[in-house]
C-alpha cells in the first residue's frame, strides 16, 4: 500500500469512518478545501504534527496511513495446499489396493463434509474449503469403494464442488480432472449426470471450449427436460439452460443465447426465488443475473448495466448466496467498466469485496478486473486502496 499516494489514503480511511470531508475537516481544524487539496495530492503531508493528527482523528496507526504494515495478499500465487487437492483427485489407493484405502470413514460423516464443503463454497470460504477437501475427496473415495451404489452421490457431489472452487481459483486443469471424474462416475443416472454436466460446462468456458459448453450442457439439459420434472430437476435443466446460454454468448451467437436464456426464465417462474436445488441457486433472479452476463460477452454494456440494476432490486437477491452476489457484482464491474464508468466499477467492486471478500482476494478473474479499474484516471481512492491491500498493480 506505500505505492498508493496518501492523499489517498486518507480518503479511503475517511471513507470508511464514514465522514465527510467537512466533518473531518472541522474534527482536524482544517477546511475543507484543505482536505480535498490533501485527498486530490495538490498539498502534501510533510509535518510529523499533521500525520499524527490525521492518524488519531482517522483511529488508526500512523504506521497504516503512510502504508508501511500493509500485508498484500497475492491471490495470483498458487495456493499450495492445491496441489494437495490434485493428490486426491489423482489417487489410485484404491484401485492398487493400498492399506490406506481401507480406512472407510463413516457414510453419515461424509455426507456432512459434503454438505460443509458446499457451504463453505457459497459463502465464500475459500481458503478453508481448500484445506477441506483433499480429506473430502479421499474419504467419499472410499466410501464409495465400499459401498459402491449408496456412496456414489455424495462422491459425485464431492467432485462437483471441487471443479466449482478450482475454476474459481483458475485451476483449470485440475478442474477438468475433478468434472471428468464427476461425469464418469454419474453415468446411467440422468440426474447426477445433469448435475455433473453444470461443473463440466464451466470448465469447458473456462478453458476456451465454448461450443463444446454449449453442445454438453444443452444435450443433458433436453435429456434431464425428458422426466416428470419436480423443483430438483427442473433447476438442474434451467441452470443448464442458463450455462448454454452463456456458451453461445461467449461464441457471440446472441440468438441462440436469448432463446436459452427464455427457455430457462420459463423454468425459474415454477421454481421461484429463495431456493437452492442439486446447489444451484436457480431462479428468476438467477436466470436475471446470467442475462447481465451474457450481455457482458456479446459486448453491450448498456443493456448489462440496465439488467444488473433491475435484477439487484429483486427480492431474490438477497437469497442468492454470497459467492454468487459477489461475482455478479465484479461481472457487472466488468460492465461498467465497458463503458467507461471506473466510479461505478469502483462501487460495485467494493461490494462485491464487503460480500464476500475470498471472491476478490483469490479470484483471478475478479483480480483482474480490479485491475482494470485502477487503470482508469479517474478511479476513486476507494479502489485504488483496496488494489494496494489486495497486491494488485495496474501492470
Amino acid at each position: 500500500m506505500s505505492e498508493v499516494p496518501i492523499g489517498r489514503r486518507v480518503a479511503y480511511w475517511r471513507v470508511r469512518r464514514r465522514m465527510s470531508q467537512q466533518v473531518f475537516a472541522d474534527r482536524l481544524g482544517k477546511s475543507k478545501s484543505w482536505v480535498d487539496k490533501v485527498e486530490r495530492g495538490v498539498r502534501t503531508l510533510d509535518k510529523v504534527s499533521t500525520l499524527r493528527d490525521i492518524a488519531n482523528v482517522l483511529r488508526i496507526d500512523r504506521e497504516v496511513l503512510l502504508g508501511r504494515d500493509a500485508r498484500p495478499v497475492d491471490g495470483s500465487t498458487r495456493i499450495e495446499s492445491v496441489e494437495l487437492i490434485g493428490a486426491a483427485l489423482s489417487a489410485y489407493d484404491i484401485a492398487l489396493d493400498r492399506p490406506a484405502a481401507r480406512e472407510v470413514p463413516d457414510a453419515a460423516r461424509v455426507v456432512r463434509g459434503v454438505a460443509h464443503a458446499w457451504t463453505s463454497y457459497q459463502h465464500a470460504r475459500y481458503p478453508a474449503l481448500i484445506d477441506l477437501l483433499p480429506g473430502l475427496l479421499a474419504g467419499a473415495q472410499r466410501r464409495h469403494a465400499h459401498e459402491p451404489l449408496a456412496g456414489r452421490v455424495s462422491l459425485v457431489e464431492a467432485y462437483r464442488v471441487t471443479a466449482s472452487l478450482l475454476v474459481k481459483l483458475g485451476e483449470t486443469e485440475l478442474a477438468w480432472l475433478a468434472a471428468d471424474r464427476a461425469m464418469a462416475l454419474s453415468a446411467g443416472d440422468p440426474v447426477l449426470v445433469a448435475s455433473a454436466t453444470v461443473q463440466l460446462g464451466q470448465v469447458l468456458r473456462a478453458t476456451g471450449r465454448a461450443r463444446a459448453a454449449g453442445t454438453a450442457t444443452l444435450a443433458a439439459a433436453y435429456r434431464i427436460g425428458t422426466l416428470d420434472l419436480d423443483a430438483a430437476r427442473l433447476s438442474l435443466c434451467g441452470t443448464l439452460l442458463v450455462q448454454a446460454a452463456l456458451a453461445a454468448a461467449r461464441q457471440g451467437d446472441d440468438r441462440a443465447a436469448a432463446a436459452r436464456l427464455d427457455e430457462a426464465a420459463d423454468l425459474a417462474a415454477e421454481v421461484g426465488d429463495g431456493h437452492d436445488h442439486q446447489h444451484t441457486g436457480f431462479g428468476p433472479t438467477a436466470v436475471a443475473l446470467a442475462g447481465v452476463t451474457v450481455a457482458i460477452e456479446l459486448g453491450t454494456p448498456d443493456e448489462a448495466i440496465l439488467r444488473h440494476e433491475e435484477a439487484i432490486g429483486r427480492d431474490g437477491w438477497r437469497w442468492l448466496a454470497p459467492e454468487h452476489r459477489a461475482a455478479h457484482l465484479i461481472d457487472a464491474g466488468r460492465a461498467y467498466l465497458q463503458n467507461a464508468d471506473p466510479v461505478n466499477a469502483a462501487r460495485v467492486l467494493l461490494a462485491a469485496h464487503r460480500t464476500a471478500p475470498a471472491e476478490v482476494r483469490h479470484r483471478p478473474a475478479a483480480r483482474q478486473v480490479l485491475a482494470d479499474a485502477i487503470r482508469c484516471p479517474d478511479a476513486p481512492a476507494t479502489i485504488v486502496a483496496l488494489a494496494a491491500t489486495l497486491g494488485v498493480s495496474r501492470a
